[in-house]
Formats: C-alpha cells, structure tokens, sequence
C-alpha cells in the first residue's frame, strides 16, 4: 500500500496496484469546484501514464460521493458568455482522460451524485452503490443542461426512453431503480462499499492490461463508428494481442494443461 497522497480537495493512493481517488469536501459534499478540477486533472494524467495499475476505484468521502457543481463558486461572479462556454469546455479536457482511461475503473458511491457527481459516476466502466446512495440529473431543476458528459454517458448505459425521463424529469433515481436500469452493478451495505469495489478491482490483477484497454477503447466508439470501421479497430487490436507476452503465456498455459492467470469465474466476486 503506497502512501496516501493528498491534494487539497481529494486524496490518492495505490492498494496492491489498485488506485484509489477519494473526492474530499467535507464542507461541501464533495462538490466539485476548480480546484478539484484541477486536482482531478493531475491525477488522473498520472494514472494514465502508470503501467503497473490494473484498475482504478473513485469513491468520496464522508457520506457523500460528489454533490454536483460548486454552485456557490459558479455564481461568484457573471462572466462573459464566451467564458462560461470554455469553462465547460475545460471541464473534458480531464474527462475524456478518465472515460477513456486504459483501465477498469469503478465507481463506489455512497450518499448523493447529483448533477457533475452523477455524470462523475457514469464515467466509470463498474458502479457499486449503497443503499442510501442517489442518482440527479439534477440540472433541469436550475434550469441548465447535463454537463461533464452525461449526454454521452447515460444513453448509452440506460437508453434513450430512460434517459430523457431522468434528464427532463430531474428527479431522484434510488439504487433500486438504478440497479433494474442497468446504471449500477450490484448495491452493497455501506460499511462494505469500499471494500467490496477493491477487491472487485483488485480481480484485475491478472488480467491484461493492454487486451481491456483496447477493448475499452473500441467499445467507446461502438455507437459513433460503422461496423467496417469497427472491423478495422479490431484488426489491429487483435495483431498487437496476438505478438503479447501475455497472449504467448497464456497460450502455453492452456496447452500445458496449466491454469489461466485470469479466470473471472473462479474469482471470489463475479
């Protein structure tokens, strides 16, 4: 376990080759405002560049995942319209790192994600939750628009019906609901949260790094592209797998008769 890390509105650190981001704005529920931002940014440009993590874990701290947007330091002072565009535009340019990181990354939610923290929470691949866990799109009620990419996110993860309903709607989605919409994987007492996601995160160990990310990678464009297109991404994927150590042991493994390094069905969470 390597040293925690802190920074001034979220603390990391590495857990057996597991990251592990912890959003921490006591005052504010893990709002996020620029610093976090910020802060976000650092981190997640560091994991990207880390080979020898097999899976990331966001969660927040002190009963909440991440309330949403900073509103109080949003409304501070009026900025031209042109201003405010590129603040939002800033907002991707850390986001696309972490929806498009090269890794499993799950997300243990527990109390609110509202707004930012729920789109926050629909960038990872997995997404464990608490029973007193909430989901809000909650922009409608302020009269804005989904930002930080829940356009992009939550069709694809609910479909278009449903996401309408909780966009135009802005109401509250209990894990419940959540679960049947195949937004959450599993929903795990609280006190068991953070445990329950490492060790999920921790079943990656074995795994190659470089067949998940590029399968990642490609799954991300399965809505954009045509299936030639696709096919051409595979292709290439599939030669690089092929010429892996990973693959040539793997390989050998099954044709010794020998156990595979990873096998998710004799893993001890599924």
């Amino acid at each position: 376990m390597s040293e925690i890390r802190k920074l001034e509105t979220l603390s990391y650190q590495i857990i057996d080759r597991v990251g592990l981001i912890t959003l921490d704005r006591p005052d504010a529920r893990n709002a996020l405002n620029l610093q976090m931002r910020a802060d976000l940014t650092e981190i997640i440009l560091e994991i990207r560049h880390d080979k020898d993590l097999a899976a990331l874990v966001l969660t927040g701290a002190n009963g909440a995942f991440c309330a949403g947007g900073d509103l109080k330091s949003l409304s501070e002072n009026r900025r031209p319209i042109t201003e405010n565009r590129t603040r939002v535009q800033d907002l991707h340019l850390w986001f696309r790192e972490l929806v498009d990181l090269e890794l499993p990354v799950i997300a243990a939610v527990d109390g609110p994600a509202f707004g930012a923290g729920f789109n926050l929470a629909l960038a990872a691949d997995f997404i464990f939750a608490s029973p007193r866990a909430r989901f809000c799109a909650v922009f409608g009620r302020i009269g804005l628009v989904p930002d930080l990419g829940g356009f992009y996110t939550l069709p694809r993860l609910v479909g278009m019906a449903a996401a309408k309903d909780i966009i135009f709607t802005a109401r509250t989605v209990e894990p419940e609901e959540a679960k049947s919409l195949g937004m959450i994987r599993d929903i795990i007492a609280g006190d068991k949260l953070l445990e329950h996601a490492l060790t999920f995160a921790g079943q990656f160990r074995n795994a190659s790094r470089d067949a998940i990310g590029m399968s990642k990678t490609i799954l991300n464009k399965a809505f954009e592209l045509d299936q030639r297109a696709l096919s051409e991404m595979e292709n290439y994927a599939q030669a690089m797998c092929m010429e892996s150590e990973y693959h040539r042991d793997a390989v050998a493994r099954f044709l010794g008769k020998k156990p595979l390094r990873f096998n998710w069905d004799n893993e001890k969470i599924k």
